[in-house]
């Protein structure tokens, strides 16, 4: 019961059933993929980032980018106008346990800063000196 007060969706007891496990996990999952919005595109600036076809437009014209490009442009514009520290961007692209230096960071940022100024003429990804990055809008340039 206390578990449910601190933010627990739900529990089982001991002993409790292999059976009883997976369909509540089930469940879960059932209830899940039923509340989730129908588009979850999110726009910034005059980019359109769709996360479940794994698709970048500006305008008309679709942005190639790897996966971990893809990855980096979408931590940016979850937290667009936000200065995210390199090391937060590290934790959010490849996890915790990433044992590179925080300068595989910069690399990537550059190769997707290069791919949106091609596509839309503006620099979107700017650098906050000793901080980081943010994605800006592009009318606030």
């Amino acid at each position: 019961m206390a578990g449910l007060r601190i933010g627990a969706d739900d529990y089982l007891t001991k002993p409790f059933s292999l059976r009883e496990l997976v369909a509540r996990v089930e469940a879960i999952l059932r209830r899940r993929r039923s509340a989730a919005p129908a588009d979850q595109s999110l726009h910034v600036a005059a980019l359109r980032i769709d996360p479940e076809r794994h698709e970048v437009w500006a305008g008309s014209q679709i942005v190639e980018l790897t996966t971990t490009e893809f990855d980096m442009l979408l931590a940016l514009a979850r937290h667009a106008g936000k200065v995210l520290s390199r090391e937060y961007l590290m934790d959010l692209v490849w996890g915790s346990d990433f044992y590179g230096t925080d300068r595989v960071v910069d690399v990537y940022v550059g190769q997707v800063r290069r791919k949106l100024e091609a596509a839309t003429g503006h620099i979107l990804i700017r650098t906050v000196r000793g901080i980081g990055y943010k994605l800006t809008d592009e009318q606030a340039l």
